[in-house]
């Protein structure tokens, strides 16, 4: 089975504290490195967590308040400076490309490599890459600006043969790839076997998140039955008023749409600097939705 790993490089809100980085994600599936979010400080991050840079394919920026982007034209200048020649993909709103290009422009910087700036579309869930093993899809959130959630879902593999079917009844090449395809298997004797008893296969896995969002039951059709959820919880309960005020959510709106939804976990996580622990977030999120864990910088979770 491919790697599929996520690991969380800030958790914090709009203010960064000694604990807590603001947002950004590294998701690793085989070889296909994707940055999620970009903060002031991510560099750093990467470099404490030993994850080459280098790696990144695709940057996915959900919206452009600064504790979501504002690291993102130092990374592009360090890839430039290192060397980079490989080209590089950044996913964000339409005033992204604006901004990079007048950043640049203003240091009379000329990349080494190519960069491809795109536009996400505001109406609806959009696939905006997919390749041979994943597609990757942009929805809206509920926020005070333009923002957008992500879904990355793993195509479903091939199925696996049974060690033990293949051993007993050598089928050639053609036969093999058939039944990996899902074919049923006729033998020498005239024989049939079932394709879903001589295979077997995981369930496709998926990843999704959202943040900044007020609660937002729009975001049901668009997640639903997703694997893994990462829904921001900048707020405890007892700061409803103050979360529909600035368009975030608390615990319990996190876990309702978590349940709702239909997913197995729940990653909550943009923590207001408040909160000097998250404990008290988690315990709350776990009284409506058990399977929730709380983001810490560093903390890798296996999708």
């Amino acid at each position: 089975m491919i790697p599929f790993e996520l690991t969380i490089l800030g958790s914090g809100s709009a203010k960064p504290t000694l604990k807590r980085k603001a947002s950004a994600q590294m998701l690793t599936y085989g070889n296909n490195h994707f940055l999620i979010d970009c903060a002031e400080g991510t560099q750093l991050q990467l470099s404490s967590l030993k994850i080459s840079p280098m790696r990144i394919g695709h940057i996915f920026i959900s919206h452009l308040h600064g504790d979501h982007y504002f690291g993102l034209i130092g990374l592009i200048n360090s890839l430039h400076l290192i060397g980079r020649i490989e080209s590089l993909h950044i996913y964000g709103p339409e005033q992204l490309s604006e901004i990079i290009q007048l950043q640049l422009n203003a240091s009379d910087t000329r990349l080494r490599f190519p960069l491809f700036i795109h536009s996400l579309q505001s109406n609806g869930k959009h696939c905006i890459l997919e390749n041979d093993q994943m597609k990757v899809y942009s929805f809206p959130v509920l926020h005070r600006i333009p923002t957008w959630g992500f879904l990355f879902n793993e195509k479903t593999a091939e199925r696996n043969i049974r060690t033990d079917f293949i051993e007993e009844f050598h089928p050639n090449i053609e036969a093999i790839h058939a039944i990996k395809s899902g074919a049923d298997f006729i033998d020498k004797f005239g024989g049939s076997h079932h394709n879903h008893e001589i295979t077997s296969q995981h369930d496709a896995r998926s990843y999704a998140y959202c943040t900044d969002t007020a609660y937002f039951e729009d975001l049901i059709g668009y997640i639903n039955g997703v694997k893994v959820l990462y829904h921001e919880t900048t707020f405890m309960a007892n700061q409803t008023e103050r979360a529909i005020a600035t368009f975030h959510s608390t615990t319990f709106q996190a876990a309702e749409i978590a349940l709702k939804a239909g997913v197995e976990k729940l990653i909550i996580g943009h923590f207001s600097s408040r909160y000097p622990t998250s404990g008290p977030l988690l315990d709350e999120a776990r009284t409506i939705f058990e399977n929730t864990e709380a983001a810490m910088d560093g903390i890798k979770f296996q999708l």
